[in-house]
C-alpha cells in the first residue's frame, strides 16, 4: 500500500493544485448562482465522480495516452470547452425563467439528475485534473510494494476528498450570496446570466490554456 509519507506529500500537492480555482470550481459557482445549493451539491457530487473515473483511466494506462499525445489532449480539452460554453449559453438564454427550478418536486429530481450529469461532464474532461493525474499521480506510487493500480485508486481517493470538500464550501459560499438575489426576479434573472457568462467564460479560457507542445 501507499506509505503515509508519500500519502501526506500526495495529499500536500492535491491540495495546492485544488485550492486554485479551476474549471471544476467556476463550473460549480456558475450553477450556484444559476440555480442554488442543491444544484451546486449535485454538481459537486457529478464532478467527484467524474475525477474519479480520471484516477480509474490513469490507473488502467489510459492516462499514459493522454498525456503522450498532443492530438488526444487537445480534442478532449477542446470537447470539455464546447460542452461548457453550450451549457453557458443554455444558462443564458433561461436566465428570465430561473423560479421554475423551485417548483415541483419531480422535476426539481429531473433538473438535479440533469445537473448531476453535467458536473460528471465537467469532472472528467477537465484538463487540469487529467494532467496532474497522469503527469504526477504515478510519481507517488512505490512500486517496490507491488498492487500499483490500487495504489493509485487509494491516492486518487485522497486527491477527490480533498476536491470534494473544496467544491462544496465555494458551492455553498456562492449559493449563499445568492439567496439575496433570489428574493427579486430581476435579480434572481441577473444571476443566472452572470452563471452562464461565467460557464461561457471558462469555456473560452480552457479551449485556449493548456499544453503547448
Amino acid at each position: 500500500m501507499v506509505s503515509s509519507d508519500r500519502l501526506l506529500a500526495f495529499a500536500a500537492m492535491s491540495f495546492l493544485l485544488i485550492v486554485i480555482p479551476g474549471p471544476s470550481v467556476l463550473f460549480v459557482i456558475g450553477r450556484a448562482l444559476a440555480q442554488g445549493r442543491r444544484a451546486a451539491m449535485t454538481t459537486v457530487a457529478g464532478n467527484t465522480v467524474g475525477a474519479f473515473l480520471l484516477v480509474v483511466a490513469v490507473a488502467l494506462g489510459v492516462g499514459s495516452i493522454v498525456e503522450r499525445s498532443v492530438l488526444v489532449f487537445t480534442l478532449l480539452k477542446l470537447a470539455g470547452a464546447a460542452y461548457l460554453v453550450y451549457l453557458g449559453v443554455k444558462a443564458w438564454r433561461q436566465r428570465g425563467s430561473l423560479r421554475a427550478a423551485f417548483t415541483g418536486e419531480e422535476k426539481a429530481a429531473q433538473v438535479g439528475l440533469r445537473t448531476f450529469w453535467e458536473g460528471f461532464a465537467v469532472g472528467v474532461a477537465n484538463p487540469k485534473t487529467m494532467v496532474f493525474f497522469a503527469a504526477v499521480l504515478p510519481q507517488f506510487v512505490d512500486r517496490a510494494q507491488g498492487h500499483i493500480a490500487v495504489q493509485m485508486l487509494v491516492l486518487g481517493l485522497v486527491f477527490n476528498i480533498i476536491a470534494l470538500a473544496s467544491d462544496s464550501l465555494w458551492g455553498l459560499l456562492a449559493a449563499t450570496g445568492r439567496d439575496w438575489f433570489a428574493r427579486s426576479p430581476r435579480r434572481l434573472s441577473l444571476v443566472g446570466g452572470i452563471g452562464g457568462v461565467t460557464m461561457i467564460g471558462l469555456g473560452v479560457t480552457v479551449a485556449v490554456t493548456g499544453r503547448k507542445d
